[in-house]
């Protein structure tokens, strides 16, 4: 008698079970899974273990099988090819992303305060290299597998790489446009873009490189744009510019309301981390910690 490769799922409906979805993934023949189902009876062991033992499936494809089921965003061994630097993605459950999951903890933590205002999050640092968009990229990733609408704003136009890490290049149906072309005014439709193969999460990416990023994000358009996305999504991120290129991060982090400093451990300058911390003696919004990337 065959193992049913579905489970109950809530009211009585049937869903895939862990054995379906490996064998979805690795596509097992029908042969290969009577192997499986046979070997598994013999030991007592579950599925997953079975098809590993046998050399059918890798733990990678078991832990992916299990997050389908819990409905937790992650990238599959044999999926398409991602940026290595979404490690959220494609090593959910290891050290790295267990790290953007603690940082997530305390960064809502702070940021989620009753009785306040909601703000967006600006993740700013002091020089080029620090490691800006590859923590945005992560953290964005780590809150929507949360399960809340997440938008991730690069808004780094003097280098962006969003659009890189998320393979976002000609995806959509505003092409190549972005949060650069909505603040000048030239922007058409479908310029946030929905990340493959995780729900919950979108990203506005730069666009067009305009001559004058200082001048856009300096603008009224830039606050009110905020605040209409602070009404449509759950979490708002924002990748920032170097401060030592220009003013641009710290006049984003005022219309985000918050931001965290990010510095990189045996490269970041202390001046240059001073001079940004400096920066916001003055400014609306509030740092919410430093954090060192070792990355």
């Amino acid at each position: 008698m065959n193992e049913s490769l579905t489970s109950p799922g809530l009211g009585g409906a049937r869903e895939p079970s862990i054995g379906a979805l490996i064998s979805q993934t690795r596509n097992l023949s029908a042969e290969q899974v009577e192997q499986v189902l046979a070997y598994q009876r013999q030991h007592g062991l579950r599925f997953g273990d079975a098809a590993v033992q046998l050399g059918f499936a890798s733990t990678d494809d078991v832990l992916f099988a299990l997050a389908q089921q819990f409905q937790y965003p992650v990238a599959p061994s044999a999926g398409p090819a991602l940026s290595p630097e979404l490690v959220s993605l494609s090593q959910p459950f290891g050290p790295q992303a267990e790290a953007f999951r603690a940082a997530r903890s305390q960064l809502l933590m702070r940021l989620q305060q009753e009785g306040r205002e909601r703000r967006a999050l600006a993740v700013v640092s002091p020089e080029p290299g620090d490691g800006k968009s590859f923590f945005c990229a992560n953290l964005a990733v780590a809150l929507a597998q949360l399960g809340g609408r997440t938008l991730l704003i690069d808004a780094d136009m003097r280098g962006p790489r969003q659009h890189e890490l998320f393979r976002l290049e000609t995806e959509g149906e505003g092409g190549r446009e972005g949060l650069a072309d909505v603040l000048s005014g030239r922007a058409g439709q479908g310029v946030i873009r929905q990340v493959a193969g995780v729900p919950s999460l979108f990203v506005l990416p730069v666009g067009t490189p305009p001559p004058n990023p200082l001048e856009l994000v300096e603008r009224p358009a830039f606050g009110l744009l905020l605040r209409d996305l602070l009404g449509r999504f759950d979490h708002v991120l924002i990748d920032t510019p170097a401060s030592t290129l220009g003013s641009d991060s710290l006049v984003i982090a005022a219309r985000a309301g918050a931001a965290v400093v990010l510095a990189r451990r045996h490269q970041s300058r202390m001046a240059a981390l001073q001079d940004l911390v400096g920066g916001f003696s003055h400014s609306p919004a509030e740092i919410l910690g430093v954090i060192i990337n070792e990355h």
